[in-house]
């Protein structure tokens, strides 16, 4: 049976799914093939190793190349020890707000495209839209590369638009990502007799001061300053953001690992910065294993999300600019997908309804006007490519 949704009765019907990270999105993913099939549009599944997760694409309109793919992640961060006042898997609306997990953070700009569906395929569109759905976004960008892959060889798109909350300003770059798992493998003794001992939390700090002294040179550097203007900071930032370890306060920790990451300037490359902190680790794991050949230092990279950066006339940008009107610089130091797409060989913009200061925080809401932006715009969209 043809089902048929607004944009606002969409979105419940995505933020009722809780596809918070750690669980499958794949009842999501079955509701969105179900309801494409209903109005005669195939899909494709690209799924992880287990297949447990899966992403999804699906093309609305002529089988041509210059089409727009409008992409999206399913996943969204978790609610746990967050004082939410509703249901977040349940859209309630209190003065013009939309409260819910992926309000924002970004169900409402998929949620846009779905219940568009229909007035895509009555438009007789001359060239098609793609719908591009990501897994596992909100813990290092790691569904989409594999569903890229598998449309680049079929899908020669003119632009494609990455739907994160921009208020719907044009952003045309944004910092990438690096996180990194750093353990230390120590060497227990009293505390009396430190000096026949590897302290793990000793040697986890030095790499702690490490990430801070390398972000004050970045602050102090003003290279390429009119470049990186934008960013807020305009530098790579490297932060830890948490530290476990050690036994008890008398014997040197056996143990101790911390997470941290870089938050690169799309200029940079964040292997340089790896290389860098592998350096000065093996030179620490040199006098660590000179006092006991058993100690060690590993780092494993969690994910690794590239920047987006700013195209020179960029098929992408200029068609949402015109679309938009938005003429303004705009650049943000959150990651997105759109550095992948741009890997993949496709010209990217990230342009999407809502806050990102409501992203991941407790009662998260979009505004009604947003949404309502969030479909005008793909309206315009529709009506570009029909025309």
């Amino acid at each position: 049976m043809t089902k048929y949704y607004s944009a606002k009765e969409m979105l419940a019907k995505l933020v009722s799914f809780d596809t918070v990270s750690r669980n499958s999105n794949i009842p999501l993913i079955e509701f969105v093939e179900n309801y494409l099939n209903s109005h005669g549009v195939a899909s494709h599944r690209v799924q992880n190793s287990d297949g447990t997760k899966t992403n999804l694409w699906a093309t609305i309109g002529p089988d041509t190349d210059g089409g727009v793919i409008l992409s999206g992640h399913t996943d969204v961060v978790p609610v746990d020890g967050q004082p939410w006042d509703t249901d977040p898997f349940e859209v309630v609306e209190k003065e013009g707000l939309l409260y819910g997990r992926g309000t924002a953070d970004m169900k409402a700009f998929s949620a846009i495209a779905l219940s568009l569906v229909p007035e895509m395929i009555n438009a007789k569109m001359k060239r098609p839209i793609h719908l591009a759905l990501s897994y596992d976004e909100e813990i290092g960008c790691l569904g989409a590369p594999s569903m890229i892959e598998d449309m680049a060889p079929k899908v020669k798109a003119e632009a494609v638009i990455v739907g994160e909350p921009t208020m719907m300003k044009v952003v045309s770059g944004h910092k990438g990502a690096l996180g990194l798992t750093t353990r230390v493998r120590g060497f227990e003794v009293h505390s009396s007799l430190v000096h026949t001992g590897v302290s793990a939390v000793h040697v986890a700090a030095k790499l702690v001061v490490w990430h801070e002294q390398k972000m004050l040179e970045n602050k102090a550097r003003t290279e390429n300053l009119s470049e990186n203007a934008l960013f807020n900071p305009p530098y790579t930032t490297l932060h830890c953001g948490v530290i476990e370890g050690g036994t008890a306060h008398n014997i040197t920790a056996k143990d101790c690992s911390f997470s941290s990451d870089f938050r690169t300037l799309p200029s940079e490359n964040p292997m340089d910065y790896l290389d860098a902190y592998r350096a000065y680790a093996k030179e620490l794991e040199a006098e660590m294993q000179r006092v006991a050949p058993s100690a060690k230092i590993e780092i494993d990279v969690r994910g690794n999300v590239p920047g987006c950066r700013r195209e020179v006339d960029g098929s992408a940008e200029r068609l949402v600019r015109q679309i938009t009107g938005d003429n303004a610089e705009h650049v943000v130091s959150y990651g997105t997908e759109a550095g992948q797409f741009q890997d993949g060989g496709y010209s990217t913009i990230v342009c999407g309804p809502g806050d990102i200061a409501q992203a991941h925080a407790a009662n998260e809401y979009l505004s009604v006007e947003q949404l309502n932006a969030g479909v005008d715009f793909q309206r315009r969209l529709i009506e570009r490519l029909a025309s």
